[in-house]
């Protein structure tokens, strides 16, 4: 962690990855360096990008680590806090990804440093959020104080970020926890409430012509918190700017690994295929398979219908789970899942003392495809 001075504020930044191009991430509404690592949602995106780049992300003014007590700013001093960060690190010039709220102000930096941004990729996010001449698809002025009083009543709890987040499995105690502790982290209910006001206010419509940088503006199509109307008249007015448009019912998702937006960014940013989509690349993981035991017996006791539904339960209860710890659920096998974790752990039995779970020693196995014999274990 390392701080940036604007003036008497310290911001606060990190750097990560070791690609050859230089990238600057600006988050969207709030975040918070310390915690971003933990969350599904947003880890993905920033190891992804690491791959390929020398990555910068930071806390705006008011959020997370960054100084809170100068307040959280107009948004040109916010946008200027994109300036402090790369002069800090020594960038003469560097790509920019802002992400929904940080879209706006990624915009307002390349109008104003042209000669400082080489490419610039805008997700989720808009020019202009209220209604207002030639822009009828905004915001009516009267949905906007309810929505800004249940933030502010959610914030803390675990709730609030629901509504810019989707995907969030309900009922889990855990994921509720680290997302009531990201919130916390993040701001206070009071600053939540602040910034989205002043982001009710954002239009930058007039600044679009003015962007000289190559421009992808990304959204899905299904977008529940910013229209996808936003991104495509956000595309229209910047010169030469490409519009990309995925059938995807997410802001962001707390399945971030699976984001569509990847691929995307990484074709952009490197004009080749996506690492990911490579067939020889190789990474370590933790396998998990659920099998449901006699399945053959159970299904003909229970009957088609109540087979079905406790196959729903599993799926659900699987699913949420492995989201839960940063998994991802490969694909369901009809009375089990398979799914992947990541870290490689030959310790889990180890790892697990004390926590009540009990297993049953299954012997040395040679598995197929994989060297060597392994201690396997069944869970009691």
């Amino acid at each position: 962690m390392q701080y940036a001075t604007s003036g008497d504020l310290r911001i606060a930044y990190q750097e990560f990855g070791d690609g050859p191009m230089d990238l600057v991430v600006v988050p969207g509404f709030v975040s918070n360096l310390d915690m971003v690592w933990e969350t599904p949602a947003l880890a993905p995106t920033l190891e992804r990008v690491g791959r390929f780049a020398r990555c910068v992300v930071f806390d705006k003014r008011g959020t997370g680590l960054s100084d809170r007590d100068f307040g959280f700013g107009s948004l040109e001093e916010r946008m200027d806090d994109i300036r402090a960060v790369v002069d800090h690190v020594g960038l003469a010039r560097t790509a920019l990804l802002g992400i929904s709220e940080g879209g706006p102000l990624s915009v307002l930096f390349a109008a104003a440093y042209p000669e400082r941004v080489t490419t610039m990729a805008l997700y989720g996010t808009m020019a202009r959020i209220r209604q207002g001449p030639g822009y009828p698809d905004g915001f009516d002025d009267s949905f906007i104080p309810s929505f800004l009083d249940e933030v502010e009543r959610r914030w803390g709890t675990g709730d609030a970020l629901r509504a810019f987040c989707q995907h969030i499995p309900k009922g889990n105690a855990e994921v509720t926890e680290l997302v009531a502790r990201y919130e916390r982290g993040a701001c206070s209910p009071r600053m939540a409430r602040h910034i989205l006001e002043r982001n009710m206010d954002i239009d930058i419509l007039a600044v679009l012509p003015t962007v000289s940088a190559p421009t992808l503006v990304l959204h899905s199509s299904g977008d529940p918190l910013v229209p996808v109307s936003f991104g495509r008249h956000l595309a229209e007015g910047i010169p030469g700017a490409r519009f990309v448009e995925h059938d995807a019912d997410y802001h962001l998702t707390f399945r971030g690994r699976d984001a569509w937006f990847l691929d995307e960014l990484e074709k952009f940013f490197t004009g080749t295929e996506p690492t990911a989509a490579l067939p020889t690349e190789r990474f370590r993981a933790t396998v998990l398979f659920t099998d449901i035991v006699d399945s053959t017996q159970r299904a003909a006791g229970l009957g088609d219908r109540a087979w079905r539904d406790l196959l729903d339960r599993h799926d659900k209860i699987s699913s949420d789970s492995v989201v839960a710890h940063g998994g991802r659920v490969v694909k369901t096998t009809g009375d089990g899942v398979l799914a992947t974790l990541e870290g490689p752990s030959r310790t889990v039995k180890d790892l697990t003392v004390g926590s009540g779970l009990e297993f049953e020693d299954r012997g040395r196995h040679t598995l197929k495809g994989v060297p060597d014999e392994w201690e396997l274990f069944s869970l009691v």
